[in-house]
């Protein structure tokens, strides 16, 4: 069985953001060689998260809205953690979001169901972060 590790780093400029990170994942499983087994990819900080959907405008501007609902940045006097910190609710977003994900590999694709793609979600950006990809298999 082969084994493959990768780190991608991403600096999102703005507190909050999706990348559809797809195309990354995909190269790293063409480095990789393996055609059939099963492919990691997680978050590997507190305040950022991967998770699989579609990629449509309409859809992240929802994310962004019901996330902002659910978890205000605004006040961050609210937050017990945020002594000397302003980004509780980046921690909240990331536990509603997921840490990571698994995707099957298939005959050296990804396999996706209609529509899926992996993205990175940013919700205490403005600083180098990075994202594991671990794939096993033959």
């Amino acid at each position: 069985m082969k084994s493959f590790r990768k780190e991608l780093w991403f600096n999102v400029p703005a507190r909050r953001g999706f990348v559809n990170i797809t195309r990354d994942v995909e190269a790293c499983l063409k480095e990789s060689g393996v055609t059939e087994g099963l492919c990691l990819v997680n978050a590997m900080h507190i305040t950022a998260s991967v998770f699989i959907n579609d990629d449509e405008s309409g859809l992240h501007h929802d994310y962004e809205t019901w996330l902002e609902k659910l978890a205000p940045h605004e006040p961050v006097s609210g937050y017990s953690h945020n002594v000397g910190e302003d980004n509780a609710d980046a921690h909240m977003k990331r536990q509603i979001m997921g840490r990571e994900v698994v995707v099957a590999i298939t005959e050296g694709r990804l396999d996706f169901g209609t529509w899926e793609r992996i993205f990175y979600g940013e919700f205490d950006g403005r600083r180098k972060k990075r994202v594991l990809v671990k794939i096993i298999g033959e």
